[in-house]
């Protein structure tokens, strides 16, 4: 069988979304969903700082619409926040500092919910981690998984609104970040009773060359059922 590579792109039911924001921004979107069948869980991509690069292509997320419909049976949402521009076009507005991008994230939801696909979680990463924990905790949530978490923007209401949420919350930190390193991970987030801290070893806070370990841990939380991901196909 061959190997899945980086590059790799299996069979989905890929479709171009745009995303209506309250304030009245047009987003640009993609939705990938399993291929002839119903998805048994939903993934929402919150990308990194789109000022330093971060976008819905951003490597991780992109390899997440590539194999998690296919392997996983995993409907996945990508989608740039305003004023975000990647390959699939430029989403109207300009970066806020995460204030205004809250709008970002309802209307992803809302996007989601209205399709009624099921188990809906959020995946962060990096500045996409401060959206989930400010404006992630909606009730229509199953939990969030937080890619290598700075805490930058967040603040500790939002940590206490997960806390009192009960949602599930799981960190996935690299042991060399840049920003917050695994021991610190666990002090910050002990003020939410049930978020879990995975530290994964050998890892830095682009995940440069650790995409597999990445998806096996988001799916280990989202389809338990599919982990782990195989490697070929």
């Amino acid at each position: 069988m061959p190997q899945i590579l980086a590059n790799t792109v299996l069979p989905a039911d890929r479709r171009p979304v745009t995303l209506e924001t309250a304030d009245g921004l047009a987003l640009v979107g993609e939705l990938a969903l399993p291929e002839g069948r119903a998805p048994v869980a939903t993934v929402v991509c919150l990308h990194p700082l789109p000022t330093h690069g971060g976008m819905m292509d951003s490597h991780v997320l992109k390899k997440m619409a590539n194999r998690l419909p296919s392997l996983a049976d995993i409907a996945v949402l990508r989608f740039n926040t305003r004023g975000t521009t990647s390959e699939q076009g430029t989403s109207g507005g300009a970066f806020d500092d995460a204030r205004a991008e809250q709008y970002d994230v309802a209307a992803a939801l809302d996007l989601v919910e209205s399709l009624d696909l099921p188990s809906i979680w959020l995946v962060g990463w990096s500045f996409g981690t401060d959206l989930a924990l400010m404006y992630g905790a909606d009730p229509g949530v199953v939990g969030a998984i937080l890619l290598s978490p700075p805490l930058r923007f967040s603040r500790p209401e939002h940590l206490q609104t997960w806390a009192a949420s009960g949602k599930r919350l799981v960190a996935v930190v690299p042991e060399f970040d840049d920003y917050l390193r695994p021991a610190e991970a666990r002090e910050r987030f002990a003020a939410v009773p049930q978020a879990e801290v995975v530290a994964v070893p050998n890892a830095k806070h682009l995940w440069v060359g650790m995409a597999d370990e990445v998806l096996d841990e988001i799916v280990k939380r989202v389809n338990p059922a599919a982990y782990p991901l195989p490697r070929e196909y």
